[in-house]
């Protein structure tokens, strides 16, 4: 009975090779897809932190700029210098009530008060971007000119030239009379360029698009100070983040 039993048995086997081989290969199969699931979990993890990370060091930069202005207008506040932080904490804004040029020029006024008051925002300014090394976070800190939409003749190069003109005024004065070490224009941004830049808008970012009164142009001429940070939005990177999550 034995030698019949194991004579079937064999006989099975040898009629029914692939069962052994089928059974190895879905074995086999099975242990790649975990592999393979395994390799894309690390994968994603990995960027997934890269994508954390780099919001974390954009929102550090974000907050870096909010507290740089919030320190110029307390530090001003307390000198009776009006200023205005806006375009959600980007720009610190100097109206023309706090400083005012003559119409058609671009040389700051002489009188003793308004050149005080322009010093005391460069010095202010100075102080807000080195307290910590807070420039290591910023790209780019321009001084913007800007006027209203009428017409003028300026040397020939109109409102644009004006514009420029008048914030290239305002930081000569910082170069060569505020007493801070280093000077503006020898602070460096994070990938050791210089930090600020000069620029003129004319009319084309007005504040008031209306002006049909002088106290809507007012508005419309001022001077800018826009600080720019060294990341892309944190939209971007929580878009990408996502995008991973849904792949």
């Amino acid at each position: 009975m034995d030698r019949l039993f194991n004579r079937g048995g064999s006989k099975v086997d040898e009629e029914n090779p692939y069962w052994m081989s089928f059974s190895d290969l879905m074995s086999g199969l099975l242990v790649i897809f975990i592999l393979a699931a395994v390799a894309l979990i690390i994968e994603l993890t990995q960027k997934s932190e890269k994508i954390d990370a780099s919001i974390e060091e954009l929102q550090k930069a974000e907050q870096a700029r909010k507290d740089i202005l919030t320190d110029i207008q307390n530090d001003l506040d307390k000198q009776n210098i009006h200023v205005e932080i806006v375009e959600n904490h980007t720009v610190l804004r100097i109206p023309e009530s706090t400083l005012s040029f003559e119409s058609g020029k671009d040389t700051l006024p002489e009188d003793e008060h308004t050149q005080d008051e322009v010093r005391a925002i460069g010095i202010a300014l100075h102080k807000a971007i080195t307290t910590n090394k807070r420039w290591k976070y910023l790209d780019t800190v321009f001084v913007e000119g800007h006027t209203d939409s009428v017409g003028i003749w300026y040397r020939g190069k109109g409102n644009w030239g004006l514009s420029a003109d008048r914030a290239v005024s305002i930081w000569k004065l910082w170069q060569t009379e505020i007493p801070v070490e280093p000077k503006l224009n020898e602070l460096q941004n994070f990938n050791g360029q210089l930090l600020f830049s000069v620029s003129g808008y004319a009319d084309t970012r007005r504040v008031d698009l209306t002006e049909e009164t002088e106290e809507q142009r007012a508005k419309n001429r001022r001077i800018d100070i826009r600080f720019t940070v060294k990341k892309p939005k944190i939209e971007d990177f929580e878009n990408a983040k996502k995008g991973i999550k849904g792949s």
